[in-house]
C-alpha cells in the first residue's frame, strides 16, 4: 500500500484505536510500527517466569469507564476473565528492620487519606498550581515516594498539581490473568500493519501528506502519529514544515518518568509470609531513595512484581536484567535477610528496559509545573486534522494509562475522518463508552 485515506504511525493502544475506528468508517489504512509486534509499551512475556507477565502496562484502571473493559471481557475466556485486583489488595510496610505494627499501618493509612484532600486545597481556581509538594509528616515522605517515583514514575516535584490531580485514578483496577500484550495483538490482528518501519519524515506540506522511511514513502488524506512525546521532542522524525512552536514545546513539556518492572521467581514452596497479591514497601526518609515496592504470587502464581521507579530507575536503566534483578533482591533482603536468597531464584527474571528501548525512552508521561495545557495543545489537530497526535500523553483525564491512549486515538480518528470526508467521522465514536470516556 503506497497511497491510503488514513495512514498510522505506532500500533499500539492509540494506533490500533485509530485504525479500527477509520477501517469502521470503510476508510483504507496503513499502520507503520517501528518494533516486530504491535501493542507499544504494552508487552507480556509469557515463556520466562511460566506464566504471562506484563513487562510494561499491567492494569485496566477505572475500569467502569475504560473502553478496553468490555473489549478484554469479550476476547476473554472462562478462565480468563478480567480481575479485580481491588478485592484483594493488602500492603504490609517495612520499617527499618520491622514490620510495620497494624497501629502504624492505621496512622499510615490516615496520613494517606489526607495527602490528596491536602493537595486539593491548594489548588487555585483558574491558573496553575505549579508543583506537587506534600507537607511535612512522618509518613509524607514515604506517600510522595508511592504517588511520585511509583505511580507517576517520576518526583512529585517534578509534575504540575494541577495535572497531578486531573488524572487521578479511581478503581476498579483490573489485571488481566493473560497479560495486556495478548489483548492489544488481538485487536490489532486483521489491521494493516507494516512492522519494522521506522518513519524519518513526514512532508505535511502538500495536498497529500508523504511519509518516509526505509520502507519506502506512503501518502495520505491524513495522519495519525501515536509515537511518544520523548520521541517527538528528540526529533526524531523530521517534519516538512517544521511543527508548530506550541505542538513542539508541548511533547517538551510531556516528558516520559521511567517505571522499571521486575518478575522474580520463586525457588521454592516459602511464600515470604506474603499473601496472593499482598503489596510490600517500606518506609523512606527522601522519596528519591531507590526503595521498591512488590506485588507477590499474582493469582497464585510462583512469582513476585518488583516496581523501582523515577530517577533510581534511571540510574539502572541501560545495564541489564542482571542489575535490576540485583537490586531488587538487595531490597527483599531489607525485609527477609538470607531468607530472601534462599526463596527467590537469582538465575532467572523477567523484564523490559523501557528507558533503553529506542521506541519508546520511558515508560509514561507527566506535565512538568505550569504545563498542565499541554496535553490539550498536543492533541489538537493541525491541518483541520489531517495531522494529528495522539497517545496516553495526549489525555488530559487518563494520561499514562491505555485508556487514555485508546480514547486518544479514537479522537485523532475522528478528526481524521473529518479531514478526509465529515459524514464518516461518526464512525469514530463508535468504540467509546457511553458516558465513561
Amino acid at each position: 500500500m503506497s497511497d491510503v485515506d488514513i495512514l498510522i504511525v505506532g500500533a499500539g493502544a492509540a494506533g490500533i484505536a485509530a485504525a479500527r475506528a477509520a477501517r469502521q468508517a470503510g476508510r483504507s489504512v496503513l499502520l507503520l510500527e517501528a518494533r516486530d509486534r504491535a501493542g507499544g509499551r504494552a508487552r507480556t512475556d509469557l515463556t520466562t517466569l511460566g506464566a504471562p507477565f506484563d513487562l510494561g502496562a499491567t492494569w485496566l484502571h477505572e475500569a467502569g469507564a475504560n473502553p478496553l473493559t468490555p473489549l478484554a471481557a469479550a476476547a476473554a475466556s472462562d478462565h480468563d476473565a478480567p480481575f479485580d485486583h481491588d478485592t484483594v489488595r493488602s500492603h504490609r510496610c517495612l520499617l527499618g528492620d520491622r514490620m510495620a505494627t497494624a497501629a502504624e499501618m492505621a496512622e499510615y493509612d490516615a496520613a494517606y487519606g489526607r495527602f490528596h484532600a491536602h493537595l486539593a486545597a491548594r489548588r487555585a481556581p483558574g491558573r496553575s498550581a505549579g508543583a506537587v509538594a506534600p507537607r511535612g509528616g512522618p509518613w509524607d515522605a514515604t506517600i510522595a515516594h508511592w504517588e511520585g517515583e511509583v505511580i507517576c514514575a517520576a518526583p512529585l516535584a517534578a509534575m504540575d498539581l494541577d495535572d497531578f490531580l486531573d488524572t487521578q485514578l479511581s478503581g476498579p483496577n483490573l489485571l488481566l490473568p493473560g497479560g495486556l500484550g495478548p489483548l492489544l495483538q488481538g485487536l490489532a490482528a486483521g489491521l494493516p500493519i507494516r512492522l519494522g518501519a521506522v518513519v524519518r519524515r513526514i512532508d505535511w506540506g502538500g495536498t497529500r501528506i508523504a511519509v518516509e522511511g526505509d520502507f519506502g514513502r506512503v501518502t495520505a488524506g491524513a495522519v495519525v502519529v501515536t509515537i511518544p512525546t520523548s520521541l517527538l521532542a528528540a526529533g526524531a522524525i523530521r517534519f516538512d514544515p517544521p511543527l508548530p512552536a506550541e505542538t513542539l514545546q508541548a511533547a517538551h513539556d510531556l516528558p516520559l518518568g521511567l517505571l522499571s518492572k521486575i518478575g522474580l521467581k520463586a525457588s521454592g514452596a516459602d511464600r515470604l509470609d506474603l499473601p496472593d497479591f499482598g503489596g510490600l514497601e517500606r518506609r523512606v526518609d527522601d522519596p528519591a531513595e531507590p526503595a521498591m515496592s512488590f506485588v507477590a504470587w499474582p493469582f497464585g502464581r510462583d512469582h513476585l512484581m518488583g516496581f523501582l521507579g523515577g530517577e533510581a530507575a534511571w540510574a539502572l536503566s541501560g545495564q541489564g536484567s542482571a542489575a535490576l534483578q540485583a537490586h531488587a533482591l538487595a531490597e527483599l533482603r531489607r525485609a527477609y535477610g538470607g531468607r530472601a536468597d534462599r526463596a527467590i531464584r537469582a538465575d532467572l527474571a523477567a523484564m523490559h528496559d523501557w528507558g533503553a528501548d529506542p521506541f519508546a525512552r520511558g515508560a509514561y508521561s507527566h506535565a512538568r509545573p505550569g504545563r498542565a495545557a499541554a496535553r490539550v495543545t498536543l492533541g489538537t489537530p493541525l491541518q483541520e486534522g489531517r495531522l494529528c497526535f495522539a497517545g496516553e500523553a495526549c489525555h488530559p483525564r487518563y494520561a499514562a494509562t491505555l485508556a487514555g491512549a485508546w480514547d486518544s486515538g479514537c479522537q485523532a480518528a475522528a478528526a481524521a475522518l473529518a479531514a478526509t470526508g465529515p459524514a464518516a467521522a461518526a464512525f469514530a465514536a463508535t468504540e467509546r463508552v457511553s458516558g465513561g470516556l
